[in-house]
């Protein structure tokens, strides 16, 4: 066999080598991918606690804006005394039941990996309110709580807060 026939294709030792990745090239490309996501996998959990608590502090700023806009338009009850009375499904017209002023997944108490408490709502007409939000699985959907109450003025601690009022601090 000619040295030109043994390079198309002949049977030469070069010609029988297969293609392909071998076992352990294969090891070590997994090997780098589970690298890569240990390293970005804690980095996407802090990412999805900061969305959440975004969106908790967005959704006490949308309650605080809502019950300003309940004591103006029902001036004798005051202040809503729940997330139910601030929502509503059917709001022609809206009543001091359903004034349909926050969305229904609000008004349902959880939202964004936190849970909405509203409390707090004494006197006729109401003149207080306070507004809760605690992570549903602390240190994974979020590390914080927020509340607010009638200076509409978000708050945050690292702890569980039982009472929203002056000695919580203010969000920064």
């Amino acid at each position: 066999m000619t040295k030109l026939a043994q390079g198309r294709g002949g049977s030469s030792e070069a010609g029988q080598r297969q293609r392909g990745f071998s076992l352990i090239e294969l090891l070590i490309v997994v090997a780098i991918i589970l690298i890569i996501a240990a390293i970005a996998i804690p980095n996407l959990l802090r990412a999805r606690i900061a969305a959440n608590e975004s969106s908790a502090v967005a959704s006490i700023r949308t309650l605080n804006t809502a019950q300003i806009s309940y004591n103006s338009a029902y001036p004798t009850v005051g202040f809503a005394a729940g997330l139910t009375n601030l929502a509503g499904t059917s709001c022609a017209p809206p009543t001091s039941a359903g004034a349909c002023l926050v969305d229904t997944q609000l008004a349902s108490g959880s939202k964004s990996g936190y849970k909405f408490t509203m409390g707090g709502v004494t006197g006729t007409p109401a003149a207080t309110y306070q507004a809760i939000a605690t992570p549903l699985t602390p240190n994974q959907t979020g590390t914080r709580y927020f509340c607010s109450f009638a200076d509409a003025v978000v708050r945050t601690s690292a702890a569980l807060i039982a009472t929203c009022d002056y000695s919580v601090s203010p969000l920064q």
